[in-house]
């Protein structure tokens, strides 16, 4: 072979290699051969994740490749909250609700709305008059109607379920002083279902709420949900948040709270997902998104990693949540994580701003945790 014959020949080797590592390259980043989460589930529940604007837009590519690769259901983490969709009344803007709908729509998912109706993240004008006193309940009835007709039927038949209404309830089983409480009473959660129904009567409607085990907490919602039974009005599911710490809730009083609502003849769904592995400020747990504390350095223990124990830790904690979902799968209709990664988590600013916390199953550089293996093993093993 001659100098000239043996160049040309090396060359073409090379690129054949590196066409080979391109297309190797390819299908891990589409079609990786690791088994998923939503294959491994895909006859037991669906398996979401809360999605932001960065990946709604494919800003965060990362995250997108993480969510089209893992997930079958997608929720709005934050565009479809009242302060964002009608932040003056009258002006609807449904600029990011749009693009997280398409982005459900073109990657094939089971979209959720969050959320209808909740206390907070509502823009201040939905309750007050122009003199700043609170509204009749007529004209609050009125604004609700609204609100919910006018977003419920620009995606009906498009978004598949809807948090209707989110956190009424304290941890003890009483009504939330809520000003939809105050001014309207207990009917206003019956009129939220109503007019969410009627905007698209073949959407499936939830109730959201943290803290469940709780029993006083379960034993309001299941008593509110009778209520609504006994009214005809339409309730699909209820929607268990899993905002879950290291030795809050037991998965025995979680269980039993699953239970309780799985009697009801509704759905039960696991939402808004997460562990946090940070010291809580407060003997009260849960997801009051109003509290905040200040930061303190003893808050923040892990700020330049997680300790080998603690991760497993973590890992056996996400294993006995999932064991229990598992167990009853044939009344769970859907987990889904609060985040695609630790570095989207509300957790690192919640209610500590400038935390790091490791509450989600992907780490911030998007690669799974070997807990995720783990999880789609015990999925695995699970006779149906």
């Amino acid at each position: 072979m001659t100098k000239n014959y043996s160049v040309i020949f090396k060359t073409a080797l090379m690129a054949v290699a590196v066409l080979a590592i391109s297309c190797t390259t390819a299908k891990q980043t589409e079609t990786p051969d690791e088994p998923t989460l939503k294959e491994a589930f895909k006859d037991k529940f669906l398996i979401g994740v809360a999605t932001n604007t960065n990946h709604d837009s494919g800003k965060d590519t990362a995250g997108v490749r993480v969510i089209k690769q893992q997930f079958n259901s997608i929720v709005a983490e934050n565009c479809m909250k009242s302060e964002v969709i009608q932040p003056k009344e009258g002006q609807f803007d449904f600029t990011k609700s749009d693009q997280f709908v398409k982005f459900g729509e073109e990657n094939n998912m089971f979209i959720i709305g969050h959320t209808l109706i909740w206390h907070s993240q509502a823009p201040d004008w939905f309750f007050v008059d122009d003199k700043g006193k609170d509204v009749s309940k007529e004209v609050l009835i009125e604004r609700m109607k609204n609100h919910i007709s006018t977003l419920v039927s620009r995606y009906k038949g498009r978004v598949k379920g809807w948090d209707v209404v989110n956190e009424a309830f304290n941890d003890d089983g009483t009504w939330r002083e809520s000003k939809f409480y105050t001014i309207i009473g207990e009917e206003y959660i019956s009129l939220a279902f109503q007019f969410a129904h009627e905007a698209d009567p073949d959407a499936e409607l939830y109730y959201n709420d943290y803290s469940m085990s709780h029993e006083a907490k379960c034993q309001g919602v299941v008593k509110m949900v009778k209520d609504l039974q006994a009214k005809g009005i339409k309730i699909d599911a209820i929607g268990m948040q899993g905002h879950s710490m290291m030795d809050f809730p037991t998965i025995d009083a979680f269980e039993k709270s699953l239970l309780a609502f799985a009697a009801l003849n509704v759905k039960v769904m696991i939402t808004e997902f997460d562990i946090t592995v940070l010291p809580f400020p407060t003997k009260e747990g849960g997801a009051e998104v109003s509290m905040n504390v200040e930061y303190q350095q003893s808050l923040n223990p892990y700020a330049n990693g997680l300790p080998e124990d603690m991760a497993q830790k973590l890992e056996a904690r996400y294993l006995d949540f999932f064991k229990l979902f598992l167990k009853h799968q044939d009344k769970i209709s859907r987990v889904t994580l609060w985040g695609v990664s630790d570095g989207d988590s509300w957790r690192n600013d919640w209610p500590v701003k400038g935390r790091t916390d490791y509450p989600l199953l992907f780490d911030r550089n998007h690669e799974p945790k070997p807990v995720v293996a783990k999880i789609i093993e015990l999925a695995k093993d699970e006779k149906k």
